[in-house]
């Protein structure tokens, strides 16, 4: 590479989104770019990075300098420069919506959608050798798994506003703390009772439910379905085919929940401790994890040429449907080359 512009493109495939934004700024795009052009380009690298970093709450800003944890400061001195309409929708399928009543429900109405994008993260983290984040995302990934099984019952991701006429109701146990039968912990049990009536609650009470609780639901969600030994109508309203089905994913979602690759976040900066695992630890700790989950689910042994054998299986078998890595950040990393003038 000879040129700073050369440097740039090569930069933008690789996914440096914070990179190219920063030397952008210090006009390293030289006389072929223009100011507009370079607003541009830093808008397609805080969107990227925010791709990266999995912020969700802003994928749906069609001004992605706003807030922006890349450098912005030729796109905050120019007006009309956006995120392409087409990048921000796909983004927004896997959005978490900020407000009880959203019409958008994004990653409440289906989770397939963030799986991918995740998948794809994954995969670049993989490819960037950073493992810290890499853990990160699948610590994400554990999280939500239990509700990637029961959308397929739901016919929703566990989205608050509907998910009351599902688990609440007469003979439930859902959020009743005062039931010593329910298995639930008081984390749980709590998480449960707020997803009775945070969809009536204000905006702030609504982005810290799902913050702080969101998942403890969903882990609540996955006992109910298969570790409870006296269910309440929670199951029991289910059809015998739908309790068979949530019963065996969520003993696989649960599985996943307790393998290595998920307790190995405990001793990368994301966790309790200060070290960041090698790319030989974390593929240790897969190939130790995808032996167990095999045991409850074969296609997860299956080589389909992820960086993490079996990982996208794994996503398909909880959900029902196959998942497959997204392209969103390598086509905003294409836009982004667009832009550079590659």
């Amino acid at each position: 590479m000879e040129t700073a512009h050369e440097v740039l493109i090569a930069l933008a495939k690789r996914y440096a989104f914070a990179e190219v934004a920063a030397l952008v700024g210090q006009g390293a795009g030289g006389a072929a770019l223009t100011t507009k052009g370079a607003a541009q380009v830093q808008q397609l690298c805080a969107f990227g990075q925010r791709l990266l970093d999995l912020d969700a709450e802003d994928f749906g800003l069609a001004d992605a300098a706003v807030e922006a944890n890349t450098d912005t400061s030729v796109a905050d001195r120019v007006a009309g420069d956006a995120v392409p309409a087409d990048l921000r929708q796909r983004a927004l399928a896997c959005r978490m919506p900020q407000s009880p009543r959203e019409r958008h429900r994004g990653a409440l109405g289906s989770l397939r959608p963030a799986y991918a994008l995740l998948l794809e993260v994954i995969e670049a983290h993989w490819r960037r050798r950073e493992t810290a984040a890499l853990v990160a995302a699948i610590h994400i990934t554990s999280e939500y798994a239990p509700l990637l099984v029961w959308e397929q019952v739901l016919g929703h991701a566990g989205d608050p506003a509907r998910l009351p006429a599902a688990v609440g109701g007469a003979d439930s146990a859902w959020g009743d703390f005062g039931d010593p039968t329910c298995p639930h912990t008081k984390a749980q049990k709590s998480a449960a009772k707020r997803t009775l009536g945070v969809a009536q609650d204000h905006p702030a009470g609504w982005r810290t439910y799902l913050d702080r609780q969101h998942s403890n639901a969903a882990h609540a969600l996955a006992v109910c379905a298969a570790e409870c030994e006296r269910p309440c109508t929670v199951i029991t309203r289910l059809s015998k085919e739908d309790e068979g089905l949530v019963a065996e994913g969520c003993r696989l979602a649960l599985a996943y929940v307790d393998s290595p690759i998920v307790r190995l976040r405990h001793s990368a900066p994301v966790g309790h401790g200060f070290g960041v695992p090698s790319p030989a630890e974390v593929r240790e700790a897969w190939q130790r994890s995808r032996e167990s989950l095999g045991r409850l689910e074969p296609r997860v042994l299956a080589d389909d040429g992820f960086p993490l054998p079996g990982l996208p299986h794994l996503f398909s078998a909880l959900a029902g449907v196959p998942i497959t890595p997204d392209t969103l950040v390598a086509d905003t990393a294409d836009a982004l080359v667009a832009a550079l003038g590659g």
